[in-house]
C-alpha cells in the first residue's frame, strides 16, 4: 500500500467513525434526550430502544465489530504464517477503527441507560477505549520495522550514525549550528526526563527542536542545496532527532507498554465475558432482533 493509498485508507475510518456518530446524534437526539419514563410515549421508542429494530440492531453490529476487531488483529499479530498479509500497523490501525465505532454503536444500544451487570460491561468497554489510546501512543514510541517488529538499540544506532553522516556534511563548516544540532540530536538529553515532568520537558524540547531546524534550513539555503537534496537532508535530520528520543526512551516505552497490557488485557476480558453472557440471556428471553 503506498502513501497516496494509506492515506485513504485511514481518512476514510475516520470520516466513516465521524459521520456514524454524527448521524446516530441527529437521527436518535429528541429520542436520547427525553426522560426515561417518558420515552415510551416518544414517536421513535420502537426503533431505538435497546430491544427495537435500530436499538438492537447497533448492539449487535457494534459486538461485532469488536470481536473482528480484536481477532483479527491478534491473529495476524501472533501467527507466524499470516505475518507476510499486508503490514501490522495497516491491521492496527483496521483494530482501532472497529474497536472505536463499535463501541459507539454499542453505547446507542443502550440508549444511554445503564444499569445491573451489563453497566460493568460498558465501563469496562470504556476503560478499554481510553486505554487504548493511550497504548496507541506508547506503541508509536517503540520503534519497529515495517512489518512491526521491534527494532533493537543497536540497529536503531546504526540508522542513527548513517543519518548522521547526512546531517554533518552540511554542518562540518558551521561549528555554531553543527553545536546546537548535536545536543538535541543526542540520546544524553533525555537523561534529565521523567513521567512526572513529561509535559514541560516535551514542550521545551519541541521548541528547542524548531529552533535547531530553522538554523539548519538557513545553513542550508546559504548552500545553495537543491530542492530535492535539501528536502533529504532535513528529512534525515528529523528522522535523527526522532531516533535519540527512542534510543534513549526504548527501556521506559517497553516498561510502560508492559504495565499497560497488565492493565488493559482484565478489562478487555471482563468486557468480553459479561457481552457473551448478556448475549446468551436475550437469545434465551426470545429477543432474536430481526431473525
Amino acid at each position: 500500500m503506498n502513501k497516496a493509498l494509506h492515506k485513504i485508507y485511514v481518512s476514510l475510518f475516520l470520516v466513516v467513525g465521524i459521520s456514524v456518530t454524527i448521524l446516530l446524534t441527529i437521527y436518535g437526539f429528541d429520542y436520547y434526550t427525553t426522560p426515561l419514563e417518558e420515552r415510551f410515549f416518544n414517536a421513535n421508542h420502537n426503533l431505538l430502544k435497546p430491544s427495537g429494530a435500530l436499538g438492537h440492531g447497533f448492539g449487535i453490529i457494534g459486538t461485532l465489530m469488536m470481536i473482528v476487531g480484536v481477532s483479527v488483529y491478534m491473529i495476524r499479530k501472533r501467527y507466524r504464517k499470516f505475518f507476510n498479509i499486508g503490514y501490522l500497523k495497516h491491521w492496527l490501525e483496521f483494530h482501532i477503527f472497529l474497536c472505536s465505532v463499535g463501541p459507539v454503536l454499542v453505547l446507542y444500544h443502550t440508549a444511554f441507560k445503564f444499569g445491573g451487570i451489563v453497566s460493568v460491561s460498558f465501563w469496562s468497554m470504556v476503560l478499554v477505549v481510553l486505554s487504548g489510546v493511550v497504548g496507541r501512543f506508547i506503541y508509536l514510541q517503540i520503534p519497529r520495522t515495517i512489518q512491526g517488529q521491534e527494532i533493537s538499540v543497536n540497529e536503531l544506532n546504526s540508522i542513527k550514525e548513517k543519518l548522521a553522516i547526512k546531517v554533518r556534511s552540511v554542518l562540518s563548516e558551521d561549528s555554531s549550528t553543527l553545536s546546537e544540532f548535536e545536543k538535541i540530536s543526542s540520546a544524553d538529553r533525555y537523561k534529565s526526563f521523567n513521567l512526572l515532568t513529561a509535559a514541560g520537558f516535551f514542550v521545551r524540547d519541541y521548541f528547542d527542536i524548531k529552533r535547531v531546524m530553522r538554523l539548519l534550513k538557513m545553513r542550508i539555503k546559504l548552500l545553495g542545496v537543491g530542492k530535492s537534496e535539501s528536502n533529504e537532508l532535513i528529512k534525515a535530520a528529523k528522522s535523527e532527532i526522532v531516533i535519540a528520543r527512542r534510543i534513549a526512551l526504548l527501556r521506559t516505552s517497553q516498561k510502560l507498554f508492559h504495565w499497560w497490557h497488565i492493565f488493559h488485557l482484565p478489562f478487555a476480558i471482563t468486557m468480553f465475558v459479561i457481552m457473551v453472557i448478556h448475549v446468551a440471556v436475550t437469545i434465551i428471553f426470545g429477543y432474536k432482533w430481526i431473525f
